[in-house]
């Protein structure tokens, strides 16, 4: 097995990866930076966020972090922390200017200032945008435009971290196990710094507007190495994915939460709106209120989904505003200047995650999440729009002016470090008669049982049956730690997971933000967060 060592090693090449490999380049010296990503460069979740980031400007008279922070609070159902909202937000402007030296840019009126957008939940404008409704697809091109132009960062694509080196004696992480999906090769990469930027969860479930990587990869190999890993139980389903047939692929092209804070409404097909009988605030009430007001009413109706109304906006506004989504319902027959689009919900991001603090640190010394893999307790239980890509870009920031570089990169000693994990090493260099196993079926098997029994809703009942059927689908793969190729070490990261999502949502015995329980549909007076670790096994809760 091949060894070597990097300063830093990146593991995802989002809009959270990028720029922290970016920022760690800029202060390391001769030190080197890894950056790992399972698919090509550009592939990620953030290249289809579309609706926004939001950015507190300091030149926006109109806006605050105050009330940033207090719409933050509401959105998230009473479980953001106070302290990590104010942070994020104060720190938002800042970020935005050193984004602009990178190459992103942000979409400006004719005298040169940011346009800002307002999307449900919020109290103002403050979503700045790019290509209209293209902002992540723009601030990853130019980030990865960044990223190729400097010299000093190293790449691995095609390839998936598939574990974790760590020092049990002083909780440390010490480096990775990459697999090359093209060689079917590993290789250890020895480091002192080690940054998750995987992503999130979407590919659990049937219906998602994430792309295929999204497999929890992250918070998989995070667990097996003993981290702290906070509200696994909240998954946050977007309400207006574009419902067509996808007999061939389940993943659902995203309608921006920003046409709804455009004027867009939700109806039936003959225009009958009906956000009015769920919330006062209609189609901008926050996301789970709203996903469960239009699953409710295609239960209510028996039908595959509701309709959202764009043409309201205006046709110049609508097409200016939103190229892609109009050039993307077009594929589909739908002209969203004179017809309805036919949306229904689908798991879209994920609030839990690997517990960190504000400079990205988890609970293991040297290993730091960033992005949707991170929890920060910025989103609570719910997370309001736009605020994902600004968590991210923020703690990227963080993360690149606060991590420390030792001096060995070039004289460290392989045989040492190799001989302390030799028998982690060994168990990815032995030769395993594996079974056959089709593990397309299995994926799709577990989308099934995720989407039907820990989805919008949930109860006892639905939760026990998926954790029954998920055991069998382990029992039926059986694999502890070594797999063939990428796309077995995905089912075997998706069913930790989805057992970490399940179980914590089984001891959550409330409904709180995106977390509904029908046999318990009122929320705890005793807020608290779900934090799991491998060592400890039970859920607990802490304030």
């Amino acid at each position: 097995m091949r060894e070597s060592k990097y300063s830093a090693v990146v593991i995802g090449s989002g809009i959270a990866g990028l720029y922290a490999a970016l920022k760690i380049e800029q202060h390391i010296g001769k030190n080197r930076v890894l950056l790992v990503t399972k698919s090509k460069l550009g592939e990620s979740n953030s290249y289809y966020a579309q609706g926004g980031m939001v950015a507190v400007l300091k030149d926006n008279k109109s806006d605050s972090v105050e009330s940033h922070v207090q719409d933050t609070i509401k959105a998230g159902a009473g479980l953001s922390e106070l302290n990590t909202i104010k942070f994020i937000s104060e720190n938002s402007d800042k970020v935005v200017r050193d984004l602009l030296k990178f190459g992103v840019e942000f979409d400006r009126d004719e005298n040169g200032n940011f346009t800002l957008t307002k999307e449900a939940a919020h109290s103002v404008r403050r979503i700045l945008h790019s290509g209209g409704d293209a902002t992540g697809r723009e601030m990853e091109i130019a980030l990865c435009k960044a990223f190729q132009d400097n010299k000093n960062i190293d790449l691995y694509e095609e390839s998936m971290v598939v574990d974790l080196l760590i020092d049990k004696d002083n909780n440390t992480c010490q480096g990775v196990i990459i697999f090359n999906n093209l060689t079917g090769e590993y290789e250890v990469v020895y480091s002192d710094n080690v940054i998750l930027a995987t992503g999130g969860i979407g590919q659990l479930y049937k219906y998602t507007t994430n792309p295929i990587g999204a497999t929890g990869d992250g918070f998989a190999i995070a667990y097996n190495a003993g981290a702290i890993l906070q509200d696994m139980e909240f998954v946050q389903f977007h309400p207006t994915a574009l419902a067509f047939d996808d007999k061939k692929n389940h993943n659902r092209f995203l309608i921006s939460e920003a046409v709804r804070g455009e004027g867009a409404k939700l109806c039936d097909k003959s225009g009958n709106e009906f956000m009015a009988q769920y919330h006062e605030k209609k189609e901008l009430a926050p996301r789970d209120i709203v996903a469960r007001s239009i699953y409710s009413q295609m239960h209510k109706y028996n039908v595959p989904n509701v309709y959202l109304n764009a043409t309201v906006i205006g046709k110049e506004k609508l097409l200016k505003r939103f190229p892609t989504i109009a050039k993307k319902c077009l594929e589909y027959n739908v002209d969203i200047t004179k017809d309805y689009i036919p949306v229904a919900p689908a798991a879209h991001y994920f609030m839990g995650g690997v517990k960190t603090n504000l400079k990205g640190e988890t609970s293991i010394k040297g290993l730091y999440a960033i992005g949707e893999v991170s929890s920060t307790g910025l989103h609570g239980g719910n997370r309001l729009a736009s605020n994902s890509l600004l968590e991210c870009v923020v703690c990227a920031y963080e993360v690149g002016q606060n991590i420390k570089f030792s001096d060995d990169i070039v004289t460290f000693d392989k045989s040492i470090l190799h001989n302390k994990y030799k028998s982690i090493l060994d168990k990815y260099e032995e030769n395993i008669d594996f079974s056959n196993v089709d593990v397309d079926s299995l994926k799709n098997k577990l989308r099934e049982i995720m989407w039907e029994g820990v989805g919008i809703y949930r109860d006892e009942k639905s939760l026990s049956n998926a954790l029954d059927s998920l055991n069998i689908i382990d029992k039926t793969f059986n694999r502890n730690c070594k797999c063939k190729n990428q796309n077995e070490y995905e089912l075997r990261n998706m069913i930790i997971t989805a057992r970490l999502i399940i179980n914590s949502a089984l001891a959550r015995k409330e409904s709180r933000g995106a977390h509904y329980r029908l046999d318990y549909l009122s929320a705890s007076e005793d807020c608290k967060h779900s934090i799991v670790d491998k060592y400890k096994g039970e859920i607990n809760f802490v304030k």
